[in-house]
């Protein structure tokens, strides 16, 4: 394979997944909702970063204040929106010691290692800088196709 073929594991431009199931189940935490397993330790990383700017984030719920991850999950889920919200404070708690535990024992590839790009064993995304966010852009057919099919399942959930 030629280079335009493979991407390196180790190439921050890249973020990379499997499908797969976390051990836990969560409410709150968006990491945790989804499918999209880390697999290489840049996507390990981003995925941390993430979360913590989403926890760092405050916003003030009934004169308290909560991070990203509670008044997300306040606006969008309604089994959280029945809870009282010290209740949802400590889910998110909770649920974030769970998934740091889970991220922490995940078996990566090695940084060394190139793997396909337009392979159907991981989900791909190219990473690209726009101001001071980052985008993810599905980087072949195969993850194209799962991110669809992931917008349509968040479509048809807030219909």
């Amino acid at each position: 394979m030629d280079d335009k073929e493979t991407i390196n594991v180790d190439d921050i431009n890249y973020a990379v997944y499997k499908i797969g199931d976390w051990e836990n189940n969560y409410e709150i935490n968006q990491i945790g909702l989804s499918n999209e397993i880390p697999v290489t330790k840049n996507t390990l990383d981003h995925v941390k970063f993430s979360m913590d700017e989403i926890r760092n984030t405050e916003f003030s719920i009934s004169d308290k204040k909560v991070n990203g991850f509670v008044a997300i999950a306040m606006q969008l889920n309604p089994k959280v929106q029945e809870m009282e919200l010290d209740e949802a404070i400590a889910l998110e708690q909770k649920e974030f010691d769970n998934i740091v535990e889970e991220l922490d024992g995940l078996d990566l590839i090695g940084d060394d290692q190139t793997i396909p790009l337009d392979g159907e064993e991981y989900l791909i995304y190219k990473l690209e800088k726009d101001c001071h966010v980052t985008t993810s852009i599905p980087a072949n057919d195969f993850t194209k196709e799962f991110f669809n099919n992931e917008l349509k399942k968040i479509e048809d959930a807030l219909d």
